[in-house]
């Protein structure tokens, strides 16, 4: 069963309105409807309060969307990955391409736009990898299967795991090579 059904549910179950509803949980009308259509979720703190209100655990509340919810946070933070990683492609090639053409036409004052391009290319490079560190992603294999929306199995994660130890290593020469 649905949240939103739940709630409908519920709330038909006590005889009030969703503006009464939204009122005790202090959300809008619209926020309520909105719930009981399906069109969005509850945070957490309307979930405590609603469980509160209908005098039920949070368990028969939300039982069966936990898999829907997990899905739909996984769909969200790959077009988040996938949207940050193709900017900070962009706004790379951009950076490469255009150094010459920028001092050729503008002298050194080029400079300026080439250096913004690498700082638009620098923060997107960051929330790339601010959204792999939330993922717990490391490796190509495990980039490509959160990408395709499938898990790795046991063996492989196992794997991966393995791996990890190196990777940091070699990142870190990396970085000290660039500082230095």
């Amino acid at each position: 069963m649905e949240v939103g059904t739940q709630i409908k549910k519920y709330r038909s179950n006590m005889g009030i309105s969703q503006e009464e509803l939204a009122e005790k949980v202090y959300v809008s009308r619209q926020t309520v409807s909105n719930w009981e259509t399906g069109k969005n979720y509850p945070d957490i703190h309307s979930v405590l309060l609603l469980s509160s209100v209908f005098n039920v655990s949070l368990d028969q509340l939300i039982k069966g969307d936990v898999e829907i919810m997990k899905k739909e946070i996984k769909e969200t933070e790959i077009k988040k990955l996938n949207k940050y990683a193709g900017i900070y492609a962009v706004f790379l090639i951009l950076t490469v391409i255009s150094l010459v053409p920028f001092i050729a036409f503008m002298g050194w004052y080029g400079m300026i736009p080439w250096g913004v391009l690498c700082a638009i290319a620098v923060y997107f490079a960051f929330k790339t990898d601010k959204v792999k560190k939330e993922n717990h992603l490391s490796t190509y294999k495990e980039i490509v299967a959160f990408m395709e929306g499938k898990r790795l199995d046991e063996i492989e994660e196992q794997q991966e795991i393995g791996k990890r130890p190196y990777q940091t290593v070699s990142r870190d020469c990396k970085i000290n090579c660039v500082l230095s």
